[in-house]
């Protein structure tokens, strides 16, 4: 293992460990394989679980009180460039859009995407203003800025001003030792857990329920087909700022055997046989810095109908379904796609692409990324 003179602020990880923990997680794991190690700053709650997913790194405990973000954040401005000096690192990497500004010469920052900019309407108004002026800044002040997808890059370059330097283009990766095909155990045990019958099927949601997944016109294009032999709709994942969609679910709640149910968030051990094992997963987003959960769902072998919005077709390439973010045309082609026999060559075809696309992108790939960024040359 060669270790890198390069600090990682893992402080920005959530609690519910979704977003950018799957990130930060899987970036680690990536350098790792590559035979690289850094110094990584944690909270004490994640400390455990990110040395058990990369154990070679260097690890450093957060203070306490940088569990609450406000102060986080003051001790990022104030802490964390004191960390950079003790540890001897002469890059540090902010992986989620803020950053120390003294040390901003010093520092790669990832900009996850460019929503902000170009679907404000799909966020709170002060997360807006917020991130606006953090990807503004780390575009003009950082050493270097990193961006899941070429289509963000493309509208960060269009609506977020000038950049010091091109932004790098580092695709995600998938962890095929979680999301791979479910075995017909897993899926068996998924649907006795859930209180689905034996053999019975389920379209599947996965993600946050915010405005630009357009929950509710999934929901609305479920209903319309009005079919009792149609499968149950699954939503997974936590509940956002999408008023309307929040109401549906909470309404709905989890009770077997009704047409629509709210899982909440799901164990990641549960996640490939909730995916892999639905009948069709739908993720009818309207703007994605990238779409791990479409990655996610094709590693797993799923049947995918998602959407050609910025990132997605990166991701899904041939090997998922595109349709519109409204109702209408959800319901038409989602119909298309559960009238194809369920063991049939045309369903069985797409199911073996989105599983061997999904192969290409691993988290040793997008390691390999940031090692160029890293060794772009140090600021004195």
């Amino acid at each position: 293992m060669q270790h890198l003179p390069v600090l990682v602020d893992a402080t920005s990880i959530p609690p519910n460990r979704g977003g950018v923990a799957r990130y930060i997680s899987g970036l680690l794991a990536g350098l790792q394989e590559t035979g690289s190690t850094v110094d990584v700053v944690v909270k004490r709650a994640d400390l455990a679980w990110l040395r058990a997913l990369a154990p070679e790194h260097r690890y450093h405990q957060a203070p306490g009180w940088t569990a609450r973000r406000p102060a986080r954040l003051v001790w990022e401005q104030t802490g964390l460039p004191a960390l950079l000096r003790r540890v001897g690192a002469t890059t540090l990497h902010s992986p989620h859009y803020t950053f120390p500004v003294i040390r901003a010469s010093r520092t790669v920052v990832t900009l996850h995407d460019a929503t902000f900019f170009s679907d404000p309407a799909a966020h709170a108004r002060t997360k807006v203003a917020f991130f606006r002026t953090w990807t503004r800044l780390a575009r003009r002040f950082a050493r270097a800025t990193v961006a899941p997808s070429a289509a963000t890059v493309g509208e960060l370059d269009r609506l977020a001003g000038t950049a010091r330097r091109p932004t790098a283009v580092a695709h995600l990766g998938v962890d095929a030792a979680v999301f791979h095909a479910p075995s017909s155990a897993e899926v068996t045990a998924f649907r006795h857990a859930h209180g689905l019958g034996d053999g019975d099927d389920w379209i599947a949601f996965l993600g946050t329920v915010e405005p630009r997944k357009r929950i509710p016109e999934l929901i609305a294009a479920h209903r319309a087909l009005g079919d009792a032999d149609v499968p149950p709709l699954l939503v997974a994942g936590g509940l956002g700022w999408d008023d309307t969609a929040v109401r549906e679910l909470r309404t709905a709640g989890d009770r077997p055997g009704a047409p629509l149910r709210y899982l909440g968030y799901l164990p990641l051990e549960e996640l490939r046989a909730f995916l892999g094992g639905a009948r069709v997963v739908v993720y009818p987003s309207t703007a994605e810095g990238f779409g791990l959960p479409v990655l996610e769902a094709m590693a797993c072998r799923a049947d995918v109908l998602t959407t050609r919005r910025l990132a997605i077709p990166e991701v899904g390439g041939d090997a998922v379904t595109y349709t519109d973010p409204d109702a209408g045309p959800i319901r038409a082609d989602l119909a298309a796609l559960l009238a194809d026999d369920p063991d049939g060559p045309a369903r069985t075809a797409r199911r073996d692409r989105a599983a061997a696309r999904a192969a290409g992108f691993t988290w040793a790939a997008c390691a390999r990324v940031h090692l160029g960024v890293y060794a772009t040359g140090v600021a004195a």
